[in-house]
């Protein structure tokens, strides 16, 4: 569900550098798709739509999204990237690691949590074969990634954190999620699951 983490250049695609004016109807746009979204649910849900009820034209709105699972993948960027504005982190007052990576883990898993359509919707957008689509799972793994090393970072003893567990770590979130998207793990047993699967990962390190 997350895009892997490498250190090869990515080409990103083109249509993202946008002026005030082209921002504010992307904003729109991704706003819409949420109402629009707990309108008429997933299935029912085209950028067409989303476009009308926000007043844009739908060649506009073509012009920024290529379809509903980029749309909706656009939301769940905007939603994890924006916690780092509006909600810190914090991990760095929790004495273990593993404490520090699970609080990284559920932060991320959970930020859609309250809203059951979104949170559906998404694992299902996240995971179509679109290069768009494709572009944001990278962003969106680069985010977890930097996310998950500033946390381990903290370690007491200095180290860094050993790269196999931060990828085995980034592997357990997408799972959790997949899990939570097929109704076989509910939102409200997440955080316990993650906070065993990094116990196990990273053990009682500091």
């Amino acid at each position: 569900m997350i895009g892997h983490v490498s250190t090869t250049p990515v080409q990103e695609l083109p249509r993202r550098r946008l002026s005030t004016k082209r921002s504010l109807t992307v904003d729109r746009l991704t706003d819409a798709a949420v109402d629009e979204l707990h309108a008429t649910g997933y299935s029912g849900l085209t950028v067409r739509a989303v476009a009308a009820r926000c007043g844009v034209a739908p060649a506009t709105a073509y012009n920024y999204f290529s379809s509903k699972e980029h749309l909706i993948a656009e939301v769940f960027w905007r939603r994890i990237s924006a916690q780092d504005e509006a909600a810190p982190q914090g991990t760095a007052g929790l004495d273990t690691a593993a404490q520090r990576a699970t609080e990284v883990l559920a932060n991320f898993a959970l930020v859609v949590s309250n809203e059951t359509e979104l949170a559906a919707a998404c694992t299902v957008a996240l995971l179509v074969d679109n290069p768009e689509v494709h572009e944001l799972r990278l962003k969106i793994g680069r985010l977890l990634h930097a996310r998950l090393v500033a946390a381990l970072a903290g370690r007491d003893d200095g180290a860094a954190a050993p790269p196999a567990a931060v990828r085995t770590l980034e592997f357990v979130v997408s799972g959790a999620l997949i899990e939570v998207g097929t109704g076989h793990l509910p939102y409200d047993r997440l955080r316990h699951q993650l906070a065993e699967a990094t116990k196990v990962i990273l053990g009682d390190a500091p």
